[in-house]
């Protein structure tokens, strides 16, 4: 058995992997910058670390790091949000295997711009897309298309997405401080993906539709699919970057069956909350056998907040009422778990930490979830 370090335990899916790796019988630890964090009373976790937040002293942040790897002798540290940025900077200094690419690799997949040339590259079908990083860029992107989406290459949960924007909102919205991309707008079903892969073979596997969310992009409601041709593409495009991780994507599928990637998330996504009941989903990071395992069952699942708080005024004003209802009464809340009720129980610390830090800095209690830990390219 195996000592792991998650880091990001304030997301749901690293509470799930704390429990996958402890029912499995390995000794889970945690590392967050995020005091009252999700997972920090799970049973699951052996002991919580608080460590400074990677954004603002990545120095400090890897320095805490190192400590705990070498006091707890850990074998396997798994970063699961952003800051799998700032601990991929400091791989090579930290005395344990890392279970994440150096950073210029992940800056490919992270990076929309250098994702959609990567694809295109390796003939994978993504949308056409304009790098803007000047009012003159924008004009020729309107020119181009009478449809289109912009967003920073640099951005999570589709927060700064402008969604078919006239040109006056693009203008006054767009400083040109940092690049944009502008891509054709394609209409049709959406999926994400989620993978766990070594040297290039794809060891677990789950894609769900993406119809429920929290705010423009983050999915809320969990529902496994058999997708072959987004399977096809998610190990087409890992064999040929020869990955080693955890790899999400987003998807769009035009009702002529034709498929396009959005964008690409190097880290866990919500698609572990499929996996994690597998029995053999922690072998995916640490034994992986030949075969790609997907979900065991077909249980839906979802963030029952994020479902109360941002999906269902969503679903009342897109007029998914009734398949918010059967969805919110058929799925299994991820963080409700009876054998470790505590994160469900005292959830309302970490969302309180989001609204104030929300509050100070005048951003969305969305935005505040990654302050402290997002990446926007550069050495930060």
């Amino acid at each position: 058995m195996a000592n792991i370090l998650l880091t990001g335990g304030r997301a749901p899916a690293t509470l799930d992997l704390a429990r996958a790796f402890h029912r499995a019988g390995h000794t889970v630890f945690m590392a967050e910058s995020l005091r009252g964090h999700l997972s920090q009373p799970s049973a699951a976790v052996k002991a919580n670390f608080f460590v400074p937040a990677p954004r603002q002293n990545k120095e400090a942040f890897l320095v805490a790091l190192k400590k705990i790897v070498v006091e707890n002798k850990i074998d396997l540290l798994i970063p699961t949000c952003e800051e799998i940025f700032y601990v991929s900077m400091g791989r090579d200094d930290l005395p344990c295997k890392v279970f994440a690419e150096p950073i210029n690799k992940l800056n490919q997949f992270h990076n929309k711009w250098d994702f959609v040339v990567n694809a295109i590259g390796l003939d994978l079908y993504a949308p056409e897309t304009i790098l803007i990083s000047s009012q003159d860029d924008l004009l020729h992107a309107y020119a181009h298309w009478r449809e289109l989406v912009l967003k920073p290459v640099y951005s999570r949960f589709a927060a700064r997405t402008l969604i078919l924007p006239p040109l006056q909102k693009a203008l006054s919205t767009l400083t040109f401080d940092s690049p944009w991309i502008a891509q054709e707008f394609i209409d049709g079903n959406q999926y994400c993906s989620y993978s766990v892969c070594h040297n290039g073979v794809v060891h677990a596997h789950t894609t769900y539709p993406s119809r429920l969310t929290a705010g423009q992009g983050a999915t809320v409601a969990f529902e496994h699919v058999e997708h072959p041709a987004i399977s096809a593409w998610v190990k087409t495009f890992v064999r040929e970057n020869h990955f080693t991780g955890q790899i999400a994507f987003d998807f769009v599928q035009t009702a002529d069956g034709q498929l396009f990637a959005l964008e690409c998330n190097p880290r866990a996504t919500s698609g572990v909350h499929l996996l994690a009941s597998h029995p053999q989903f922690v072998d995916a990071f640490i034994d992986p056998q030949p075969a790609c395992i997907t979900p065991a069952d077909k249980s839906t699942h979802m963030l029952s907040t994020a479902m109360l708080m941002y999906a269902l005024p969503r679903a009342i004003m897109g007029g998914q009422f009734f398949h918010w209802l059967k969805t919110f009464f058929t799925s299994n809340d991820v963080i409700l778990d009876f054998r470790d009720p505590l994160p469900f129980l005292l959830q309302f610390k970490s969302i309180f930490a989001y609204l104030s830090l929300a509050r100070k800095e005048k951003i969305t209690a969305l935005e505040a979830s990654t302050f402290d830990i997002e990446w926007n390219g550069g050495n930060q």
